[in-house]
């Protein structure tokens, strides 16, 4: 990829026209720096940063809106659709919510540091393993400008450096938070480079960022497919990722009814745009002409269309028919595909073939299927009797989430806190030398 040296329509920090990989260069030197110094830090300096972040939010609450009413506005102009411009929009209650986060951040408990697993060995020694942070930690992401605060917040919690390139879409209700966690950094005397907005638009320096394999440890991409697909495949850097949210609820022919058409309703409806939203319906055949008349109902009262098998067809002739496309398709919008299926083994089988390896879920009271399908589905999250909704890192207790790993390695699920960590080796000795 070639570098651009203007900044032509992407300097948002009234900065001079720059070289990008000099730029980024920068960058990474100065997280590389600050991530050191980020290690010797207690969790009262760390969390004394991020009530600071929480005050300048708040102090400059009238210049984030501002930045983000013209972003709004451009956004208009160029033609986002309405599911782009919900999620850039800021407003008070949303600010409110930032700046809750930054205290629950704050208030969770630290990870770094923490040792376990200590055992002595026939030597006398004791071994053990104690939980340190990644380094320095590369985020990608579009159209929320709240992530620049989410980010920003685990990072600096988990003892990580990092550097953040929002979308262009964003780019300058994201310079106004930066602006605020810039001011709380200095407050608290932390270096400058811990948290470092990227000032540029210019998308060179998305390529330089995951190429830097001397200042970054990982990459995280938050945001549509085509991005993570391009990180994925472009990237030098390891990446911490998921490709799709393709999630399935599949109900069993013991499952109690009235749990069933609660779960699969709650499942599609309760959002329609986030990954961990229930994208396809596997019932099993004995219960579907029950069922599913009963789901048509309440899905058709929240305008979700259905698009079935001939099975299902069958029994609701209204559905569309679904295609091959529809059993891998990732709607994000109230569209559901359903398939009648004969047991556990063939809903278990479209999972594998279909699933994104995101968040499966079974409704049954046959305890002998639910132990199978957690122990057989391959999927990051796998939920007995309850709602795909509930893979995400507040609802499992992480306080927040950076975002949701389907990968096998380092971390999945939600990463939060101790995602953001790994662990080496401690070993306790007492002049022991090997024999």
């Amino acid at each position: 990829m070639s570098v651009s040296t203007s900044t032509e329509n992407h300097d948002v920090m009234g900065q001079p026209p720059m070289d990008v990989s000099v730029y980024m260069h920068a960058l990474g030197k100065a997280a590389r720096g600050a991530s050191t110094a980020l290690r010797r830090c207690d969790s009262g300096v760390k969390n004394a940063a991020l009530a600071a972040m929480a005050r300048h939010l708040d102090a400059s609450r009238d210049a984030v809106l501002a930045a983000n009413a013209r972003d709004l506005q451009r956004g208009r102009d160029s033609g986002l659709d309405a599911a782009l411009l919900d999620r850039l929009a800021l407003d008070s209650s949303r600010i409110e919510t930032m700046i809750e986060g930054l205290r629950q951040v704050a208030s969770l408990p630290d990870p770094v540091g923490e040792i376990d697993a200590m055992q002595y060995r026939p030597s006398g020694i004791q071994v053990g393993k104690m939980r340190v942070p990644l380094g320095v930690i590369g985020i990608i992401y579009e159209s929320r400008p709240n992530v620049t605060l989410e980010a920003a917040s685990l990072c600096l919690k988990s003892g990580n450096a990092c550097i953040l390139r929002g979308g262009s879409e964003a780019r300058e209700s994201n310079a106004a938070i930066g602006a605020c966690i810039q001011s709380a950094l200095a407050e608290t005397g932390l270096p400058m480079g811990s948290v470092q907005v990227v000032a540029t638009t210019d998308r060179a320096a998305v390529g330089e960022l995951i190429r830097m394999t001397e200042f970054i440890d990982v990459i995280i991409p938050r945001g549509g497919k085509s991005l993570i697909e391009r990180i994925s495949r472009e990237a030098r850097v390891p990446v911490i990722k998921h490709l799709d949210g393709v999630c399935h609820v599949y109900i069993d022919a013991t499952a109690d009814r009235h749990k069933a058409l609660d779960i699969a309703v709650n499942a599609k409806t309760h959002r329609y745009g986030t990954c961990n939203t229930m994208e396809t319906l596997l019932i099993d055949a004995p219960v579907a002409a029950e069922l599913l008349p009963e789901l048509a109902s309440a899905y058709a009262s929240h305008q979700v269309e259905l698009r079935g098998c001939e099975r299902c067809r069958e029994i609701l002739p209204q559905a569309l028919p679904a295609t091959e496309e529809d059993w891998a398709a990732e709607y994000l919008a109230p569209v559901l595909a359903i398939k009648v299926v004969d047991g556990i083994e063939e809903a278990m089988d479209h999972i594998d073939r279909f699933g994104s390896h995101h968040t499966d879920a079974i409704v049954t009271q046959d305890y002998g299927l639910a132990r199978r399908f957690m122990a057989e589905v391959d999927s990051s999250s796998v939920i007995i009797n309850a709602s795909t909704r509930f893979a995400d890192g507040f609802e499992y207790g992480l306080g927040a989430e950076i975002g949701i790993s389907t990968d096998k390695l380092h971390a999945r699920g939600p990463v939060g806190l101790e995602g953001l960590t790994t662990q080496k080796y401690v070993v306790f000795g007492d002049g022991q030398v090997r024999q």
